[in-house]
């Protein structure tokens, strides 16, 4: 059920706690809006996380966000099927510890085992979330769902939010909070991945959200790929790459994807990402400190760092962190 779903992690929550105290009711009175033509997407309240860039979150009501569970868990079936797999983003069995390690494959594959040259296009979409045109994703769903119920609720979704990159005659934007937003941003984006294994015949070829690559033995190609996908982008989907963003660099100098740079025989956590790591952890103890958190809770914290340090050559810096645990908590 999409309650349970939504409710799973969140049931500590004010308004979740709030809207379960007449679950029953809240529940008949969402199904009879749907069944009667009514519902209607309520507002979204906004503030900002840090991830580690500043990220401005929209988080649409409990009535609204189980809905979104139910409309994904029919939806992501039907659309999962038609995605490449090298898509990495908010999928089962995919994630960033996946797309990295089949990088990485790719790497190994296009260099011979490191014994040939091979180089890597590295771009970015410039702000896809909130740059996504409501018309041109209509339309791809359109292609898909011939049912016109289903069309109008996904146009309710859709229109229920727009960044400040819309016109009155262009609406654009996903909120960044929604669960359908990830499913949207995939169906959106599936477009260009199709256009780069159909079209152009990419074959090492990996996307995560918003972050492309793809491998090849020598720069030309990657340099000959840039206007094609370019102008499908701007033409086909409204998108452009960020123009600080576009890299071709050769392997040996290390590949950055998803918080990690794989180098020949082996993967290393990025700078960045150590130094956040370390912070975050600290502050997670001094959280605890004031008794703001469980042991329990900032136990796990650390297993999941030490999760992420898992897929990289981090045993010194595993053990670093270990060792600080257990410094600041005696402090």
């Amino acid at each position: 059920m999409a309650w349970e779903e939504f409710r799973r992690g969140k049931g500590s929550k004010e308004d979740v706690r709030k809207f379960e105290l007449k679950l029953e009711e809240n529940i008949f009175e969402l199904a009879r809006d749907l069944k009667n033509k009514k519902y209607k997407h309520g507002h979204y309240s906004g503030f900002y996380i840090s991830d580690p860039k500043l990220r401005h979150i929209h988080k649409a009501t409990v009535r609204d966000r189980v809905l979104h569970h139910a409309v994904f868990q029919i939806l992501n079936p039907i659309f999962e099927v038609t995605f490449i797999p090298n898509s990495y983003s908010c999928r089962i069995g995919k994630g960033s510890h996946k797309g990295v390690a089949d990088v990485e494959k790719m790497l190994l594959k296009v260099s011979k085992n490191h014994t040939s040259s091979c180089y890597v296009l590295k771009c970015d979409i410039k702000k896809l979330f909130d740059s996504v045109d409501h018309g041109i994703l209509i339309g791809i769903f359109q292609r898909k769902i011939k049912d016109p119920e289903t069309m109008r609720l996904l146009r309710e979704i859709i229109g229920s939010y727009s960044s400040e990159h819309s016109d009155l005659l262009q609406p654009r934007g996903l909120p960044i909070g929604n669960l359908t937003s990830q499913l949207f941003a995939n169906v959106y984006m599936n477009e260009f991945d199709q256009f780069m294994k159909q079209e152009l015949k990419v074959k090492d070829y990996a996307r995560y959200t918003d972050d492309f690559i793809v491998v090849f033995k020598n720069k030309e190609y990657l340099q000959d790929l840039l206007n094609p996908i370019k102008e499908f982008l701007n033409e086909k989907l409204k998108l452009g790459l960020h123009p600080n963003k576009i890299e071709i660099r050769k392997y040996g100098r290390g590949i950055d994807f998803l918080g990690y740079v794989i180098f020949p025989h082996r993967i290393v956590l990025r700078k960045r990402s150590k130094k956040r790591m370390i912070r975050k952890l600290k502050n997670k103890i001094s959280t605890y400190k004031h008794a703001s958190i469980t042991k329990e809770k900032l136990n796990r914290s650390l297993q999941s760092y030490l999760g992420l340090l898992s897929h990289a050559d981090a045993y010194k810096l595993s053990r670093d962190m270990q060792n600080h645990y257990w410094f600041w908590l005696s402090e």
